[in-house]
């Protein structure tokens, strides 16, 4: 089925699944459970959410990458997407690099089949080969990813305005971040959570 439509891999793929729970009977031919993923695709992107996607001036795959990122970022938390969201548009239509370490982890994954865990992405992984790697290419990935939410996609089409360009993760709010303009401000945010990585001895 996906040969038909012209998909080379199963990056192609992602883009139609959502992160979600499915139920569905042993029975099902792979036709079937494709079908379900395709339908279900096509019923999220509404008139409304297609307006969106045009007025982003993002093509419908550079959302879905940048969405991935979000996911990534916000570790599926809703309450964070749509500044993240904002912070890597804004990165991305200054032509800086969007510098997103779940890139970096997704490409130093994919050289090592997915084999090598990476805790804490250090100087040395940030020159990885790779498309997808973020630090070393500018612009949006070629693909997302992971599979995302929809709640990932809604917050790149309805992204925060705001004039962020510097994240950093907040140990004093796990699972959240410090958002700044300023680079002073992120160098202090920084070397607080570099500092807080050093006395959990995460290597």
């Amino acid at each position: 089925m996906a040969q038909e439509k012209g998909y080379k891999n199963v990056e192609d793929l992602k883009k139609y699944f959502f992160i979600d729970t499915y139920n569905f009977f042993w029975t099902v031919s792979p036709r079937e459970f494709f079908a379900k993923f395709e339908n279900q695709y096509n019923d999220f992107w509404t008139s409304e959410r297609k307006n969106k996607e045009q007025q982003s001036g993002l093509t419908r795959d550079q959302i879905y990458a940048l969405a991935s990122i979000v996911y990534k970022e916000s570790g599926g938390k809703k309450d964070e997407m749509k500044t993240i969201a904002g912070l890597y548009l804004n990165r991305y239509r200054k032509g800086m690099k969007l510098q997103s370490d779940p890139t970096v982890i997704y490409a130093i994954n994919k050289q090592t089949n997915f084999k090598e865990p990476i805790k804490r992405v250090l100087y040395k992984h940030l020159s990885t080969p790779s498309p997808y790697n973020t630090y070393a290419n500018a612009g949006i990935p070629p693909g997302p990813i992971c599979v995302v939410d929809k709640n990932s996609i809604d917050a790149v089409l309805n992204a925060e305005n705001n004039n962020y360009i510097f994240m950093c993760a907040d140990p004093t709010r796990f699972g959240y971040h410090k958002f700044t303009a300023s680079a002073e401000e992120h160098a202090v945010n920084a070397k607080a959570y570099q500092d807080w990585l050093n006395s959990k001895n995460i290597k």
